[in-house]
């Protein structure tokens, strides 16, 4: 009778599991000085999409066409807009069309999260854009605290707040220990970009 009772307990949570819509949504941190963060942000939105999710990435400094974006096209729940151009931002002294790009992704952002319309929302990026203080820490900390009980949220980039990650359930350093630039090698298509 025991085994039964706990046989039928898993069988449960497996169906649990494997339903939809999720319980509650959590806020996940991928930050660091290795790479890796976007990518998987992006894993995570894949495994997603099987699952019938729909999810959405929001890229702040960001402005090229990556060939993630390309890939991207080809997925019917995943979506991606980029606010940000394919220059050098400045930390010290940032150009206002930067300000005003992370500015108009930010509002962007909320609007989207506050729409329920995507399952998952990645703010990639975001970490970056506030530590070059282009964003408010407060108004990503107020985002974070505002989210709808069943969204994922991902925040990623460098320089991750520790207020941002003292609010995060789940955090990820990357970090750097060999690089191919190190050795002369320069970014490869499909690969680094």
């Amino acid at each position: 009778m025991k085994y039964r009772k706990e046989r039928h307990i898993i069988c449960l949570f497996i169906h649990d599991a494997g339903s939809k819509h999720m319980v509650k949504g959590l806020i996940h941190v991928y930050t660091g000085s290795g790479k890796g963060k976007t990518t998987a942000a992006l894993g995570l939105g894949l495994r997603a999409t099987g699952a019938d999710y729909k999810v959405h990435m929001i890229q702040f400094m960001k402005g090229r066409r990556y060939s993630e974006i390309d890939a991207l096209d080809h997925l019917v729940n995943f979506s991606v807009t980029q606010h940000g151009r394919d220059e050098f931002v400045s930390k010290e002294k940032p150009e206002q069309i930067d300000i005003d790009m992370a500015q108009e992704g930010f509002s962007y952002a909320k609007k989207i999260i506050n729409g329920n319309t995507f399952d998952i929302i990645i703010l990639d990026e975001i970490n970056v854009a506030v530590d070059f203080k282009l964003i408010a820490l407060n108004e990503v900390l107020s985002l974070m605290d505002k989210k709808p009980e069943k969204l994922e949220l991902i925040l990623t980039g460098r320089y991750a707040d520790a207020e941002i990650v003292k609010k995060a359930d789940l955090v990820t350093e990357m970090l750097e220990i060999k690089h191919p630039y190190q050795k002369g090698i320069q970014s490869r298509k499909g690969i680094d970009f």
